[in-house]
């Protein structure tokens, strides 16, 4: 499945079948969290948290996927990720974009 954040595919003519969506809230292990609060008084990257998310990122993707290719899509345009705190250590990560087919 072709995703892209533009907003059209060049040399494609556009049917759009709606939004898609994936979802999910993750966290990290709580040793890893409480380490965590000690690199913060340090500095520097919080890799647990950046493996977190990354791996968020691939889950909400792939769901996402699958709901645009349910719905017979070629692509998803306009595609986004957008994220929001949960509680302490854990944050959802949504990825969102337009279900289209191609009329070409």
């Amino acid at each position: 499945m072709l995703f892209t954040t533009r907003e059209s595919i060049t040399g494609k003519t556009l049917e759009e079948l709606g939004i898609v969506t994936g979802s999910t809230v993750q966290s990290v292990h709580i040793g890893k969290d409480f380490m965590a609060g000690f690199k913060t008084l340090v500095g520097g990257e919080l890799t647990s948290y950046t493996e977190m998310m990354q791996e968020a990122r691939k889950i909400a993707t792939g769901r996402m996927v699958a709901e645009a290719s349910k719905m017979g899509a070629d692509a998803i345009v306009a595609m986004r990720y957008a994220s929001s705190s949960i509680t302490q250590g854990a944050a959802e990560i949504i990825a969102y974009g337009t279900a289209v087919k191609f009329k070409d």
